[in-house]
């Protein structure tokens, strides 16, 4: 299976389980690694044959801004059927950062990290 990956996406969302979180919200960057057959899109030289990895962003980055969930988990398994909607999408792997996120320590990232294919 080819990949297809996208690092790097990001959309300001209101995710959380703190009233802070959801009121003020915060930047979630998300990373997508797409998998799927090329070859047809390759040989024919014609992007309806592969993921247009523009409309897929736009998608991805409109449900981090779209209804808030509590967890980063749900919000990576939403971003994961988004992107499963496309026919040659056979299987993704979303990474969902939460840079800012409420912890009393000292911390670079919380990343959370999904694989799902079609059954």
């Amino acid at each position: 299976m080819d990949r297809v990956a996208l690092r790097g996406l990001r959309a300001r969302g209101h995710h959380g389980v703190f009233p802070k979180e959801r009121e003020e919200g915060q930047t979630f960057i998300v990373d997508l690694v797409l998998g799927l057959d090329t070859r047809p899109a390759a040989a024919d030289d014609d992007l309806t044959k592969t993921v247009h990895y523009g409309i897929v962003a736009e998608e991805v980055v409109a449900v981090v801004q779209g209804e808030p969930v509590n967890l980063i988990e749900t919000l990576a398994e939403h971003i994961a059927q988004v992107c499963l909607k496309h026919d040659v999408v056979r299987e993704v792997e979303v990474c969902v950062h939460k840079p800012d996120a409420p912890i009393t320590v000292p911390f670079d990232d919380v990343t959370v990290t999904i694989t799902r294919s079609r059954v």
